[in-house]
C-alpha cells in the first residue's frame, strides 16, 4: 500500500485532473452520476482520488475523513 502514497496522496493532483480521475474511480458503479458529483467535489477539496475503482481511501486522508452530517463517507 505504501507504493500508492507518492502518486495518490493529498495534494497529488491539480483540479484539472479531477474529472479524469473521477471517471476512473466511478467507472464500475451503477450510480455513476452521484459518484461523479461527489468524487469531483472531494477531489477539488482534497486534490487526490484513491487508486483503483473502490476503497483504498487510506492513501488520501482528506478524502477518507470527510463525512456527511450522519457520519457516513462523503467521498466515493
Amino acid at each position: 500500500m505504501a507504493k500508492f502514497l507518492g502518486h495518490y496522496g493529498q495534494g497529488s493532483l491539480r483540479t484539472t485532473q479531477c474529472p479524469g480521475e473521477c471517471t476512473r474511480q466511478c467507472s464500475k458503479t451503477q450510480y455513476h452520476k452521484p459518484c461523479m458529483f461527489f468524487c469531483q467535489k472531494c477531489c477539488r477539496k482534497c486534490l487526490c482520488v484513491p487508486p483503483g475503482f473502490y476503497g483504498n481511501k487510506q492513501v488520501c486522508s482528506c478524502y477518507n475523513s470527510w463525512k456527511t452530517k450522519r457520519g457516513g463517507p462523503k467521498c466515493p
